[in-house]
C-alpha cells in the first residue's frame, strides 16, 4: 500500500463514521479542474454551428421533417387493398364503467349502464376509408362521391389529406394511428361505413 493510501485509510479509522470535522491535512497533490463548464462548451459549440452555416441547415432540415409529416402522415399500419369484399355489422353500445352525473352532482346514468350512441344521434354521412397513395382507391371514392350526392366523408389510411383537399375542395380526414378502423373492425379498404338501423354496417369494397 502507497504512503499516501495508508494515511487515507487511517484517516478514515480515526472518523469513525462521525459527522464531526477532521482535518486530515493534505495527503495528496491536488489540481483545478481541467473540464470547461457543460453549458460554456455548449454554448460554444452553438456559436460554431451558426457561424458555419450548419445551424441554419439543421433547423431547415427540421421544418421540412415537419412539412412533410403533416403533408403524409405515417400511413395506417395492418390494411390492405381488398382482395375479398366483406360486408359486416358491429354494434356500437358500450358500457359505462363509472357513474354520470350532471353538474349539480345528480344521476344521470349509473355505472353498468349499457347505451347506444345511434339511439340518440344518427350517421349523417357515409364513412369512407381509402388510401390515397392508390390512384383506384381515388377515382372509386370520388365516384361514391357523386353517387351518394356528396353525403360521404372521406377518412384517408394513407397519402396526402392536404392535397386531395385542395383538389376535391372538400374536406379530407385522416385516421390518425388507425384509431377509427381497429374500433370498425376494417382490415380492406376501401371500405365504406353506414348506418342500418341501431347498427352499423361496414363495406370493404373491391375496387371495378
Amino acid at each position: 500500500m502507497s504512503r499516501t493510501a495508508s494515511v487515507l485509510v487511517k484517516a478514515l479509522l480515526v472518523c469513525g463514521g462521525t459527522a464531526g470535522a477532521v482535518d486530515l491535512g493534505v495527503i495528496g497533490p491536488t489540481y483545478e479542474i481541467a473540464e470547461p463548464h457543460l453549458l460554456a462548451f455548449i454554448e460554444q459549440r452553438l456559436r460554431e454551428k451558426e457561424r458555419s452555416g450548419e445551424l441554419r441547415q439543421l433547423a431547415e432540415a427540421a421544418r421540412a421533417r415537419g412539412v412533410e409529416a403533416v403533408r403524409h402522415p405515417p400511413p395506417v399500419e395492418g390494411l390492405r387493398t381488398t382482395e375479398r369484399p366483406r360486408t359486416f355489422y358491429l354494434d356500437p353500445s358500450f358500457t359505462l364503467d363509472r357513474n354520470i352525473s350532471d353538474p349539480q352532482g345528480r344521476l344521470l346514468f349509473a355505472a353498468g349502464t349499457r347505451k347506444n350512441p345511434l339511439e340518440v344521434v344518427t350517421l349523417s354521412r357515409h364513412l369512407l376509408f381509402f388510401d390515397a397513395r392508390d390512384p383506384r382507391q381515388v377515382k372509386h371514392a370520388r365516384e361514391l362521391n357523386g353517387r351518394y350526392a356528396g353525403r360521404i366523408k372521406p377518412i384517408l389510411t394513407g397519402g396526402s389529406y392536404l392535397d386531395l383537399m385542395k383538389g376535391w375542395r372538400v374536406p379530407v380526414y385522416y385516421d390518425q394511428s388507425g384509431t377509427l378502423t381497429r374500433r370498425f373492425g376494417i382490415r380492406q379498404v376501401p371500405a365504406l361505413v353506414s348506418q342500418d338501423g341501431l347498427r352499423l354496417r361496414i363495406d370493404e369494397l373491391g375496387l371495378p
